[in-house]
Protein backbone atom coordinates (compact mmCIF):
# COMPACT_ATOMS: atom_id res chain seq x y z
CA UNK A 1 0.00 0.00 0.00
CA UNK A 2 1.27 3.45 -0.90
CA UNK A 3 2.69 5.81 1.69
CA UNK A 4 0.57 8.90 2.41
CA UNK A 5 3.39 11.09 1.07
CA UNK A 6 2.76 9.65 -2.41
CA UNK A 7 -0.63 11.35 -2.59
CA UNK A 8 -1.45 13.64 -5.46
CA UNK A 9 -2.75 17.14 -4.79
CA UNK A 10 -6.41 18.02 -4.59
CA UNK A 11 -7.24 17.26 -0.97
CA UNK A 12 -9.98 19.24 0.80
CA UNK A 13 -8.64 21.95 3.05
CA UNK A 14 -8.20 20.86 6.64
CA UNK A 15 -7.85 17.16 5.74
CA UNK A 16 -6.88 15.07 8.76
CA UNK A 17 -4.44 12.16 8.87
CA UNK A 18 -7.12 9.52 8.43
CA UNK A 19 -8.46 11.25 5.32
CA UNK A 20 -4.93 11.43 3.87
CA UNK A 21 -4.26 7.75 4.59
CA UNK A 22 -7.53 6.68 3.00
CA UNK A 23 -6.88 8.85 -0.02
CA UNK A 24 -3.51 7.15 -0.36
CA UNK A 25 -5.25 3.75 -0.35
CA UNK A 26 -7.63 4.99 -3.02
CA UNK A 27 -4.81 6.15 -5.28
CA UNK A 28 -2.88 2.92 -4.74
CA UNK A 29 -5.90 0.86 -5.78
CA UNK A 30 -6.20 2.85 -8.99
CA UNK A 31 -2.50 2.50 -9.75
CA UNK A 32 -2.91 -1.25 -9.31
CA UNK A 33 -5.75 -1.26 -11.83
CA UNK A 34 -8.56 -1.75 -9.30
CA UNK A 35 -11.64 0.45 -9.62
CA UNK A 36 -12.60 1.53 -6.07
CA UNK A 37 -16.11 2.62 -7.06
CA UNK A 38 -17.91 -0.28 -8.71
CA UNK A 39 -20.78 0.10 -11.13
CA UNK A 40 -22.96 -2.69 -9.73
CA UNK A 41 -23.32 -5.57 -7.31
CA UNK A 42 -26.26 -7.94 -6.99
CA UNK A 43 -26.92 -9.04 -3.39
CA UNK A 44 -29.52 -11.78 -3.07
CA UNK A 45 -30.00 -11.64 0.71
CA UNK A 46 -30.33 -9.00 3.41
CA UNK A 47 -29.24 -9.16 7.03
CA UNK A 48 -32.74 -9.29 8.51
CA UNK A 49 -33.86 -11.98 6.06
CA UNK A 50 -30.85 -14.16 6.90
CA UNK A 51 -31.42 -13.70 10.62
CA UNK A 52 -34.98 -14.94 10.23
CA UNK A 53 -34.13 -17.75 7.83
CA UNK A 54 -31.40 -19.17 10.04
CA UNK A 55 -32.78 -18.40 13.48
CA UNK A 56 -32.77 -22.13 14.34
CA UNK A 57 -29.12 -22.59 13.36
CA UNK A 58 -27.18 -23.73 16.43
CA UNK A 59 -23.79 -22.30 17.51
CA UNK A 60 -21.02 -23.98 15.54
CA UNK A 61 -23.36 -25.21 12.77
CA UNK A 62 -22.39 -24.61 9.15
CA UNK A 63 -24.49 -24.72 5.98
CA UNK A 64 -23.73 -25.22 2.32
CA UNK A 65 -25.92 -22.26 1.41
CA UNK A 66 -24.09 -19.59 -0.60
CA UNK A 67 -25.41 -16.03 -0.43
CA UNK A 68 -24.42 -12.67 -1.88
CA UNK A 69 -24.57 -9.81 0.62
CA UNK A 70 -23.54 -6.14 0.63
CA UNK A 71 -23.35 -3.24 3.06
CA UNK A 72 -21.21 -0.68 4.83
CA UNK A 73 -18.50 -1.84 7.22
CA UNK A 74 -19.43 -0.50 10.66
CA UNK A 75 -16.99 -2.51 12.77
CA UNK A 76 -13.90 -4.71 12.31
CA UNK A 77 -11.83 -6.97 14.48
CA UNK A 78 -8.52 -8.63 13.51
CA UNK A 79 -7.51 -11.99 14.94
CA UNK A 80 -4.42 -13.12 13.05
CA UNK A 81 -5.60 -15.38 10.24
CA UNK A 82 -9.22 -14.40 10.86
CA UNK A 83 -10.85 -11.04 10.26
CA UNK A 84 -14.36 -10.10 11.38
CA UNK A 85 -16.14 -7.36 9.42
CA UNK A 86 -19.61 -6.24 10.50
CA UNK A 87 -21.54 -4.84 7.55
CA UNK A 88 -24.81 -2.90 7.76
CA UNK A 89 -27.46 -2.92 5.07
CA UNK A 90 -30.89 -1.28 5.11
CA UNK A 91 -32.32 -4.10 7.24
CA UNK A 92 -29.63 -4.58 9.89
CA UNK A 93 -26.12 -5.86 10.65
CA UNK A 94 -24.37 -9.03 9.51
CA UNK A 95 -20.91 -10.40 10.26
CA UNK A 96 -18.42 -11.44 7.60
CA UNK A 97 -16.12 -14.13 9.06
CA UNK A 98 -13.08 -13.73 6.81
CA UNK A 99 -10.70 -16.70 6.91
CA UNK A 100 -7.29 -16.71 5.26
CA UNK A 101 -7.65 -20.39 4.28
CA UNK A 102 -10.89 -19.57 2.44
CA UNK A 103 -10.00 -16.22 0.88
CA UNK A 104 -6.37 -17.05 0.15
CA UNK A 105 -3.47 -14.86 1.18
CA UNK A 106 -4.06 -12.18 -1.45
CA UNK A 107 -7.82 -12.06 -0.90
CA UNK A 108 -7.35 -11.93 2.87
CA UNK A 109 -4.75 -9.17 2.57
CA UNK A 110 -7.12 -7.19 0.34
CA UNK A 111 -10.00 -7.62 2.81
CA UNK A 112 -7.76 -6.48 5.66
CA UNK A 113 -7.20 -3.16 3.86
CA UNK A 114 -10.87 -2.23 4.06
CA UNK A 115 -11.75 0.53 6.52
CA UNK A 116 -14.78 1.15 8.67
CA UNK A 117 -17.12 3.11 6.40
CA UNK A 118 -16.24 1.25 3.19
CA UNK A 119 -19.05 -0.41 1.22
CA UNK A 120 -18.29 -4.02 0.33
CA UNK A 121 -19.98 -6.97 -1.29
CA UNK A 122 -19.27 -10.59 -0.41
CA UNK A 123 -20.33 -14.10 -1.35
CA UNK A 124 -19.93 -17.14 0.84
CA UNK A 125 -21.55 -19.83 2.96
CA UNK A 126 -23.73 -19.16 5.99
CA UNK A 127 -22.78 -20.43 9.44
CA UNK A 128 -23.23 -19.60 13.08
CA UNK A 129 -19.98 -19.16 15.01
CA UNK A 130 -19.33 -21.01 18.24
CA UNK A 131 -20.09 -17.72 19.98
CA UNK A 132 -23.52 -17.74 18.36
CA UNK A 133 -22.99 -15.00 15.76
CA UNK A 134 -24.72 -15.58 12.42
CA UNK A 135 -22.03 -15.03 9.77
CA UNK A 136 -21.12 -15.36 6.15
CA UNK A 137 -17.72 -16.94 5.41
CA UNK A 138 -16.77 -15.16 2.19
CA UNK A 139 -14.82 -16.66 -0.66
CA UNK A 140 -14.50 -13.14 -2.02
CA UNK A 141 -14.86 -9.63 -0.56
CA UNK A 142 -15.28 -6.88 -3.17
CA UNK A 143 -14.78 -3.19 -2.44
CA UNK A 144 -17.83 -1.40 -3.83
CA UNK A 145 -17.16 2.16 -2.65
CA UNK A 146 -14.15 3.52 -0.78
CA UNK A 147 -14.91 5.77 2.20
CA UNK A 148 -12.49 8.69 2.41
CA UNK A 149 -13.86 10.28 5.57
CA UNK A 150 -13.69 8.21 8.77
CA UNK A 151 -16.89 8.08 10.76
CA UNK A 152 -16.85 10.34 13.85
CA UNK A 153 -15.22 9.01 16.99
CA UNK A 154 -17.64 6.83 18.95
CA UNK A 155 -20.09 7.10 16.08
CA UNK A 156 -22.12 4.21 17.52
CA UNK A 157 -24.95 5.97 19.32
CA UNK A 158 -23.82 9.40 18.10
CA UNK A 159 -25.49 12.01 20.33
CA UNK A 160 -24.06 15.37 19.23
CA UNK A 161 -27.18 17.10 17.95
CA UNK A 162 -25.32 19.51 15.68
CA UNK A 163 -23.68 16.62 13.82
CA UNK A 164 -26.86 14.55 13.85
CA UNK A 165 -29.03 17.21 12.21
CA UNK A 166 -26.43 18.78 9.93
CA UNK A 167 -24.97 15.47 8.74
CA UNK A 168 -28.07 13.29 8.72
CA UNK A 169 -26.24 10.73 6.59
CA UNK A 170 -23.85 10.14 9.52
CA UNK A 171 -26.75 10.08 11.98
CA UNK A 172 -28.47 7.36 9.95
CA UNK A 173 -25.28 5.30 9.91
CA UNK A 174 -24.67 5.70 13.62
CA UNK A 175 -28.18 5.39 15.01
CA UNK A 176 -30.42 2.64 13.62
CA UNK A 177 -33.25 3.98 15.81
CA UNK A 178 -33.19 7.19 13.77
CA UNK A 179 -33.85 5.25 10.60
CA UNK A 180 -36.79 3.54 12.33
CA UNK A 181 -38.31 6.98 13.08
CA UNK A 182 -38.26 7.86 9.40
CA UNK A 183 -39.54 4.45 8.38
CA UNK A 184 -42.43 5.14 10.77
CA UNK A 185 -42.94 8.56 9.18
CA UNK A 186 -43.31 7.01 5.75
CA UNK A 187 -45.76 4.43 7.13
CA UNK A 188 -47.80 7.24 8.71
CA UNK A 189 -47.97 9.17 5.44
CA UNK A 190 -48.95 6.01 3.59
CA UNK A 191 -51.70 5.29 6.16
CA UNK A 192 -52.99 8.87 5.84
CA UNK A 193 -53.19 8.48 2.08
CA UNK A 194 -55.07 5.17 2.38
CA UNK A 195 -57.52 6.67 4.88
CA UNK A 196 -58.31 9.68 2.72
CA UNK A 197 -58.81 7.52 -0.35
CA UNK A 198 -61.10 5.20 1.64
CA UNK A 199 -63.29 8.23 2.37
CA UNK A 200 -63.62 9.00 -1.34
CA UNK A 201 -61.06 11.83 -1.49
CA UNK A 202 -59.02 12.31 -4.64
CA UNK A 203 -55.34 13.21 -4.24
CA UNK A 204 -54.38 16.25 -6.32
CA UNK A 205 -51.38 18.51 -6.87
CA UNK A 206 -51.47 22.30 -6.77
CA UNK A 207 -48.81 24.95 -7.48
CA UNK A 208 -45.94 25.63 -5.10
CA UNK A 209 -45.15 28.98 -6.73
CA UNK A 210 -47.95 31.47 -6.14
CA UNK A 211 -48.43 34.93 -7.67
CA UNK A 212 -50.20 35.90 -4.43
CA UNK A 213 -49.47 34.18 -1.10
CA UNK A 214 -52.69 32.96 0.47
CA UNK A 215 -54.48 30.28 2.42
CA UNK A 216 -53.01 31.24 5.79
CA UNK A 217 -51.72 34.23 7.72
CA UNK A 218 -47.94 33.90 7.47
CA UNK A 219 -44.90 35.66 6.08
CA UNK A 220 -43.94 34.15 2.70
CA UNK A 221 -40.64 33.49 0.97
CA UNK A 222 -40.20 35.59 -2.16
CA UNK A 223 -38.49 34.50 -5.38
CA UNK A 224 -38.33 35.92 -8.91
CA UNK A 225 -39.24 34.44 -12.27
CA UNK A 226 -36.78 35.84 -14.79
CA UNK A 227 -38.66 35.07 -17.99
CA UNK A 228 -41.89 36.64 -16.76
CA UNK A 229 -40.00 39.30 -14.77
CA UNK A 230 -42.32 38.87 -11.81
CA UNK A 231 -42.05 38.03 -8.15
CA UNK A 232 -43.54 34.75 -7.00
CA UNK A 233 -44.05 33.32 -3.53
CA UNK A 234 -43.40 29.86 -2.17
CA UNK A 235 -46.76 28.61 -1.03
CA UNK A 236 -47.70 29.05 2.60
CA UNK A 237 -50.73 26.78 2.14
CA UNK A 238 -52.52 25.10 -0.78
CA UNK A 239 -55.98 26.04 0.50
CA UNK A 240 -57.19 28.54 -2.09
CA UNK A 241 -56.17 26.33 -5.01
CA UNK A 242 -57.83 23.27 -3.51
CA UNK A 243 -61.05 25.23 -2.99
CA UNK A 244 -60.93 26.38 -6.62
CA UNK A 245 -61.26 22.68 -7.45
CA UNK A 246 -64.53 22.51 -5.49
CA UNK A 247 -65.79 25.37 -7.66
CA UNK A 248 -64.76 23.32 -10.69
CA UNK A 249 -66.83 20.32 -9.61
CA UNK A 250 -64.51 18.02 -7.64
CA UNK A 251 -66.32 17.21 -4.41
CA UNK A 252 -63.56 15.66 -2.25
CA UNK A 253 -59.89 16.54 -2.73
CA UNK A 254 -56.75 16.35 -0.63
CA UNK A 255 -53.07 17.15 -0.96
CA UNK A 256 -50.06 16.07 1.07
CA UNK A 257 -48.06 19.20 0.48
CA UNK A 258 -44.81 20.96 1.23
CA UNK A 259 -45.40 24.49 2.43
CA UNK A 260 -43.02 27.30 3.36
CA UNK A 261 -43.28 30.09 5.91
CA UNK A 262 -40.62 32.71 6.44
CA UNK A 263 -40.75 32.54 10.20
CA UNK A 264 -38.56 31.57 13.14
CA UNK A 265 -37.35 28.06 13.93
CA UNK A 266 -38.11 26.17 17.13
CA UNK A 267 -38.60 22.58 18.33
CA UNK A 268 -42.06 22.81 16.73
CA UNK A 269 -41.37 24.99 13.69
CA UNK A 270 -39.32 24.60 10.52
CA UNK A 271 -39.58 27.04 7.59
CA UNK A 272 -40.32 24.09 5.27
CA UNK A 273 -42.91 21.62 6.50
CA UNK A 274 -45.49 19.05 5.40
CA UNK A 275 -49.25 19.37 5.74
CA UNK A 276 -52.29 17.38 4.78
CA UNK A 277 -55.17 19.51 3.54
CA UNK A 278 -58.56 18.15 2.52
CA UNK A 279 -61.81 19.75 1.32
CA UNK A 280 -65.25 18.19 1.14
CA UNK A 281 -68.22 19.67 -0.69
CA UNK A 282 -71.42 19.75 1.37
CA UNK A 283 -69.45 19.28 4.60
CA UNK A 284 -69.03 21.63 7.55
CA UNK A 285 -67.10 22.01 10.82
CA UNK A 286 -68.88 19.04 12.39
CA UNK A 287 -68.14 16.67 9.50
CA UNK A 288 -64.53 17.82 9.55
CA UNK A 289 -64.35 17.13 13.29
CA UNK A 290 -65.51 13.55 12.73
CA UNK A 291 -63.09 13.18 9.84
CA UNK A 292 -60.06 14.47 11.78
CA UNK A 293 -60.90 12.38 14.84
CA UNK A 294 -61.27 9.24 12.72
CA UNK A 295 -58.14 10.01 10.72
CA UNK A 296 -55.83 10.62 13.69
CA UNK A 297 -57.09 7.68 15.73
CA UNK A 298 -57.29 5.39 12.70
CA UNK A 299 -53.73 6.10 11.58
CA UNK A 300 -52.42 5.70 15.14
CA UNK A 301 -54.13 2.32 15.43
CA UNK A 302 -52.83 1.31 12.00
CA UNK A 303 -49.16 2.08 12.65
CA UNK A 304 -48.91 1.59 16.44
CA UNK A 305 -51.62 -1.00 17.07
CA UNK A 306 -52.96 1.04 20.00
CA UNK A 307 -54.72 4.29 20.85
CA UNK A 308 -52.78 4.68 24.09
CA UNK A 309 -49.76 6.84 23.31
CA UNK A 310 -46.96 8.11 25.51
CA UNK A 311 -45.39 11.40 24.51
CA UNK A 312 -42.35 12.67 26.41
CA UNK A 313 -43.47 10.91 29.57
CA UNK A 314 -47.15 11.93 29.31
CA UNK A 315 -49.77 9.24 28.69
CA UNK A 316 -52.38 10.16 26.09
CA UNK A 317 -55.55 8.48 24.92
CA UNK A 318 -56.57 8.95 21.30
CA UNK A 319 -59.80 7.04 21.83
CA UNK A 320 -62.91 8.89 20.66
CA UNK A 321 -64.84 10.93 21.52
CA UNK A 322 -62.49 13.81 22.27
CA UNK A 323 -63.27 16.79 24.46
CA UNK A 324 -64.58 19.92 22.77
CA UNK A 325 -65.08 23.45 24.12
CA UNK A 326 -65.39 26.95 22.74
CA UNK A 327 -62.46 29.32 22.91
CA UNK A 328 -64.51 31.81 24.93
CA UNK A 329 -65.48 29.19 27.53
CA UNK A 330 -61.88 28.04 27.97
CA UNK A 331 -60.55 31.59 28.36
CA UNK A 332 -63.37 32.41 30.78
CA UNK A 333 -62.44 29.42 32.93
CA UNK A 334 -58.79 30.51 32.96
CA UNK A 335 -59.70 34.09 33.94
CA UNK A 336 -62.46 33.07 36.36
CA UNK A 337 -64.76 35.55 34.65
CA UNK A 338 -66.91 35.40 31.56
CA UNK A 339 -65.41 36.91 28.43
CA UNK A 340 -66.43 36.58 24.79
CA UNK A 341 -65.59 38.17 21.48
CA UNK A 342 -68.34 40.69 22.34
CA UNK A 343 -66.71 41.76 25.62
CA UNK A 344 -65.71 45.43 25.76
CA UNK A 345 -62.45 45.92 23.90
CA UNK A 346 -61.02 48.13 26.64
CA UNK A 347 -61.62 45.49 29.29
CA UNK A 348 -59.99 42.83 27.12
CA UNK A 349 -57.02 45.16 26.63
CA UNK A 350 -56.71 45.49 30.41
CA UNK A 351 -56.78 41.71 30.77
CA UNK A 352 -54.08 41.37 28.13
CA UNK A 353 -51.90 43.90 29.93
CA UNK A 354 -52.49 42.11 33.25
CA UNK A 355 -51.17 38.90 31.67
CA UNK A 356 -48.21 40.59 29.95
CA UNK A 357 -49.62 40.44 26.43
CA UNK A 358 -48.52 43.49 24.43
CA UNK A 359 -51.62 44.70 22.57
CA UNK A 360 -51.38 46.50 19.25
CA UNK A 361 -53.67 49.37 18.41
CA UNK A 362 -55.08 47.54 15.38
CA UNK A 363 -56.28 44.55 17.41
CA UNK A 364 -59.99 44.06 17.89
CA UNK A 365 -61.69 42.09 20.64
CA UNK A 366 -61.39 38.85 18.68
CA UNK A 367 -57.63 39.12 18.32
CA UNK A 368 -57.25 39.87 22.04
CA UNK A 369 -59.40 36.88 22.97
CA UNK A 370 -57.24 34.72 20.73
CA UNK A 371 -54.04 36.01 22.35
CA UNK A 372 -55.43 35.35 25.84
CA UNK A 373 -56.24 31.80 24.76
CA UNK A 374 -52.73 31.21 23.44
CA UNK A 375 -51.12 32.66 26.58
CA UNK A 376 -53.35 31.15 29.27
CA UNK A 377 -55.03 28.05 27.88
CA UNK A 378 -53.39 26.38 24.90
CA UNK A 379 -50.41 24.89 26.77
CA UNK A 380 -52.76 23.34 29.37
CA UNK A 381 -54.68 21.20 26.83
CA UNK A 382 -52.77 17.92 26.96
CA UNK A 383 -55.39 15.33 26.00
CA UNK A 384 -56.97 15.71 22.52
CA UNK A 385 -59.29 18.73 22.59
CA UNK A 386 -61.30 20.44 19.85
CA UNK A 387 -61.31 24.19 20.54
CA UNK A 388 -64.21 25.69 18.60
CA UNK A 389 -65.69 29.03 17.52
CA UNK A 390 -62.63 31.14 16.78
CA UNK A 391 -63.11 34.89 16.29
CA UNK A 392 -63.95 35.99 12.75
CA UNK A 393 -61.18 38.58 13.08
CA UNK A 394 -58.53 35.83 13.18
CA UNK A 395 -60.30 33.47 10.73
CA UNK A 396 -60.49 35.22 7.36
CA UNK A 397 -61.43 32.08 5.38
CA UNK A 398 -63.97 30.51 7.76
CA UNK A 399 -67.76 30.79 7.65
CA UNK A 400 -69.39 33.00 10.28
CA UNK A 401 -71.50 31.28 12.91
CA UNK A 402 -75.23 31.80 12.28
CA UNK A 403 -75.99 32.57 15.95
CA UNK A 404 -73.03 34.93 16.50
CA UNK A 405 -71.40 36.32 13.35
CA UNK A 406 -68.43 37.62 15.37
CA UNK A 407 -67.17 34.03 15.66
CA UNK A 408 -66.70 31.34 13.02
CA UNK A 409 -67.55 27.68 12.70
CA UNK A 410 -63.92 26.72 13.12
CA UNK A 411 -61.94 24.42 15.39
CA UNK A 412 -58.33 23.65 16.16
CA UNK A 413 -57.25 20.27 17.51
CA UNK A 414 -54.89 20.73 20.45
CA UNK A 415 -52.83 17.84 21.86
CA UNK A 416 -49.91 18.18 24.28
CA UNK A 417 -50.47 21.93 24.33
CA UNK A 418 -49.88 22.43 20.62
CA UNK A 419 -52.02 22.74 17.51
CA UNK A 420 -52.25 19.63 15.34
CA UNK A 421 -55.14 20.45 13.02
CA UNK A 422 -57.22 23.41 11.90
CA UNK A 423 -60.64 23.08 10.26
CA UNK A 424 -63.81 25.00 9.54
CA UNK A 425 -66.97 25.38 7.60
CA UNK A 426 -65.67 27.14 4.52
CA UNK A 427 -66.61 30.72 3.72
CA UNK A 428 -68.24 30.43 0.29
CA UNK A 429 -69.91 33.87 0.20
CA UNK A 430 -67.80 35.96 -2.23
CA UNK A 431 -69.12 39.26 -0.85
CA UNK A 432 -68.15 38.40 2.73
CA UNK A 433 -64.85 36.94 1.50
CA UNK A 434 -63.96 40.16 -0.31
CA UNK A 435 -64.69 42.17 2.82
CA UNK A 436 -62.47 39.86 4.88
CA UNK A 437 -59.66 40.09 2.33
CA UNK A 438 -59.90 43.88 2.38
CA UNK A 439 -59.68 43.87 6.18
CA UNK A 440 -56.55 41.76 5.85
CA UNK A 441 -55.13 44.13 3.24
CA UNK A 442 -55.70 47.06 5.62
CA UNK A 443 -53.84 45.17 8.35
CA UNK A 444 -51.00 44.50 5.93
CA UNK A 445 -50.84 48.18 5.00
CA UNK A 446 -50.64 48.96 8.71
CA UNK A 447 -47.56 46.77 9.05
CA UNK A 448 -48.84 43.20 9.59
CA UNK A 449 -46.44 41.21 7.38
CA UNK A 450 -48.45 38.00 7.91
CA UNK A 451 -51.83 39.38 6.79
CA UNK A 452 -53.38 38.11 3.55
CA UNK A 453 -53.63 39.89 0.25
CA UNK A 454 -56.77 40.34 -1.84
CA UNK A 455 -56.80 37.39 -4.24
CA UNK A 456 -58.97 38.57 -7.12
CA UNK A 457 -58.79 35.29 -9.03
CA UNK A 458 -59.98 33.33 -6.00
CA UNK A 459 -62.84 35.79 -5.55
CA UNK A 460 -63.72 35.39 -9.22
CA UNK A 461 -63.85 31.63 -8.72
CA UNK A 462 -66.18 32.03 -5.75
CA UNK A 463 -68.38 34.35 -7.77
CA UNK A 464 -69.05 31.46 -10.16
CA UNK A 465 -70.53 29.64 -7.15
CA UNK A 466 -68.83 27.42 -4.57
CA UNK A 467 -70.80 24.66 -2.82
CA UNK A 468 -71.09 24.52 0.99
CA UNK A 469 -67.92 22.82 2.17
CA UNK A 470 -65.76 21.82 5.08
CA UNK A 471 -61.99 21.82 5.01
CA UNK A 472 -59.13 20.88 7.30
CA UNK A 473 -55.37 20.92 7.57
CA UNK A 474 -53.25 18.51 9.63
CA UNK A 475 -49.57 19.12 10.44
CA UNK A 476 -47.88 15.89 9.42
CA UNK A 477 -44.54 16.71 11.05
CA UNK A 478 -46.18 17.26 14.45
CA UNK A 479 -48.32 14.15 13.99
CA UNK A 480 -45.18 12.11 13.35
CA UNK A 481 -43.55 13.68 16.42
CA UNK A 482 -46.51 12.51 18.50
CA UNK A 483 -46.54 8.93 17.23
CA UNK A 484 -42.74 8.51 17.41
CA UNK A 485 -42.33 10.27 20.77
CA UNK A 486 -39.94 12.81 19.21
CA UNK A 487 -39.20 15.96 21.21
CA UNK A 488 -38.20 18.19 18.28
CA UNK A 489 -39.47 18.66 14.74
CA UNK A 490 -35.86 18.24 13.64
CA UNK A 491 -36.03 14.63 14.80
CA UNK A 492 -38.68 13.84 12.18
CA UNK A 493 -37.27 15.85 9.25
CA UNK A 494 -34.55 14.12 7.29
CA UNK A 495 -32.82 17.39 6.52
CA UNK A 496 -33.96 20.17 8.88
CA UNK A 497 -32.90 23.72 8.18
CA UNK A 498 -29.76 24.80 10.05
CA UNK A 499 -27.78 27.97 10.45
CA UNK A 500 -24.78 28.16 8.08
CA UNK A 501 -21.93 25.93 9.24
CA UNK A 502 -19.37 28.70 8.81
Amino acid sequence: MADADELVSGLPSGSDDQFIIRRAKLDALRRAGTEPYKERFDPDARAADLSLRYESLEPGDETEDVVFVAGRIVARRDQGKALFLVIRDASGDLQLFCRMNVLGEDGFASAAEHDVGDWVGACGKVLRTRRGELSVVPTEVTLLSKSLRPLPEKFHGLTDTETRYRQRYVDLIANPDVRSVFEMRFRIVSAIRRFMESRGFLEVETPMLHPIPGGATARPFVTHHNSLDMDLYLRIAPELYLKRLLVGGFDRVFEINRSFRNEGMSPRHNPEFTMLEGYQAYGNMDSMRELVESLVSGVALDVLGTLDVEYQGTKLSLSAPWKQATMADLVSQALAEEVTVNTDRGHLADLCQEHEIACESTWGAGKMLNELFEKLVEHTLVQPTFVTHYPAETSPLARRNDADPQVTDRFELIITGREFANAFSELVDPVDQRARFEEQASAKAAGDVEAMWVDEDYLRAQEYGMPPAGGFGLGIDRFVMLLTDSASIRDVLLFPHMRPEH
